[in-house]
């Protein structure tokens, strides 16, 4: 019996799926389990990235099969994209599979358990869902579509019922999540929440002193709201501009307090512009960061700030916030106050939450961090304490691991 994985991105990408994906494989292939991946020979953010059509990496087996290389630049190019992805997947996927596999699935190109089902029939192996954000709703959501999209929309949500359904497993990332899946008819004990995670071994708090990248970085007397990650159409940014002109303006607040962007989206770089069209000094903006230095950079902010709009919440699950967690630093969260990431933080009482538009709130909740340091040390550990028991990596895997084999037997 052999898991056999499909995602786009896989390892060396920097992805979030694609990084969720490599710590699973690696983990089962270390454990002895027969692993093979397909994927593409892209990067998230680098389309012209030729990586080897196949190889073995750390045990696990990577087809990498060809697609057309539009890139994220525009929709009509990333739909050719997917579809040359599923049309080469589903033709690596039928001379891989055989009687007893267990292939995963994920989201990313959306809907590709549609392609994944039929082939796992034929060939005898069984489909587990992992779903990290759930499609064409998400696209319906961000206003993609829109007009006479309806018909083609209500068509595939017919198609990606039929294929939860079918699947022996649905794996989601939160409690919302699972109550969108079960809506599709998939009976409860076909639907597992197992939620992202980050590596504790690999992310702890760095204390301010000892952290290079502050004095690097040119934020060592500051107090310092992070937002590290992908920037992206999920996430809503007019709420922050207003807390930053509130919290930078001379009758607003204190210029002692500084917003470090680390990363890259689609919203970045409209960010970075309107930021310097408003003449607001007290933003900082940095690239990606290598994995081995991701405790420093996401030690440096004393307060994190998580984003998802509203009508996303079941759809999406920011899994920002576990990295957070594991730096032992509070999260202010953007969004939807009855939404997963804000029941998180009220349930474990590491951060606050604020309504998407209410600038004046976030900036007061941010004000409210830096006058009282000790409280805002007090949920940072609490954050830890939290990621310690729910939500570092080698629980997930051992879960995961636990998902698959029960799979296997059924």
């Amino acid at each position: 019996m052999a898991l056999i994985f499909l995602n786009r991105f896989f390892h060396p990408d920097h992805s979030a799926t694609s990084q969720m994906l490599s710590d699973l494989a690696f983990d089962l292939a270390a454990r002895g389990e027969a692993v093979a991946v397909i994927a593409s020979r892209l990067r998230y953010d680098a389309a012209a990235a030729a990586l080897p059509p196949r190889e073995i990496v750390n045990g696990v087996a990577v087809s990498r099969v060809w697609t057309s290389r539009f890139g994220r630049a525009g929709l009509a190019g990333r739909a050719v994209d997917y579809l040359t992805f599923y049309v080469s997947a589903a033709w690596q996927l039928w001379r891989t599979a055989r009687r007893g596999d267990v292939v995963v699935a994920k989201t990313d190109p959306p809907m590709l358990s549609v392609m994944a089902g039929p082939v796992c029939r034929l060939r005898g192996a069984r489909l587990v869902n992992w779903h990290q954000d759930i499609f064409p709703e998400t696209a319906q959501a961000l206003g993609l579509g829109a007009g006479g999209a309806a018909p083609a929309f209500a068509a595939l949500r017919w198609l990606r019922d039929r294929s939860v359904r079918g699947a022996r497993q649905n794996v989601v990332l939160g409690e919302g999540m699972a109550a969108r899946v079960a809506a599709m008819g998939v009976p409860a004990g076909r639907i597992a929440i197992v939620p992202n995670w980050a590596d504790g071994a690999l992310i702890h708090p760095v204390a301010p002193s000892a952290n290079p990248l502050r004095r690097d970085w040119d934020l060592e007397a500051a107090f310092v709201v992070g937002y590290s990650g992908n920037l992206g159409r999920a996430h809503e940014v007019e709420t922050l501009l207003e807390a930053m002109e509130r919290l930078g303006s001379p009758a607003g607040g204190t210029c002692a307090v500084r917003f470090l962007f680390v990363g890259g989206g689609a919203h970045h770089a409209g960010l970075k512009a309107e930021v310097a069209r408003r003449g607001l000094s007290c933003a900082r903006f940095q690239p990606y960061q290598p994995r081995a230095r991701l405790a420093q950079s996401l030690s440096v902010p004393d307060v994190h700030l998580v984003s998802l709009r509203p009508e996303l919440e079941g759809l999406i699950v920011p899994s920002k916030f576990y990295g957070i967690a594991a730096a032992g630093r509070p999260t202010v969260f953007i969004g939807a106050p009855d939404g997963e990431i804000a029941r998180l933080l009220a349930r474990h009482a590491c951060g606050l939450t604020v309504a998407a538009g209410d600038g004046a709130a976030l900036a007061a909740a941010i004000s409210r961090l830096a006058l009282q340091p000790d409280l805002c040390l007090k949920m940072g550990a609490a954050a830890r304490t939290a990621f310690d028991a729910r939500f570092d990596r080698r629980i997930a895997l051992a879960r995961w691991h636990d998902l698959l084999a029960r799979a296997a037997r059924e």
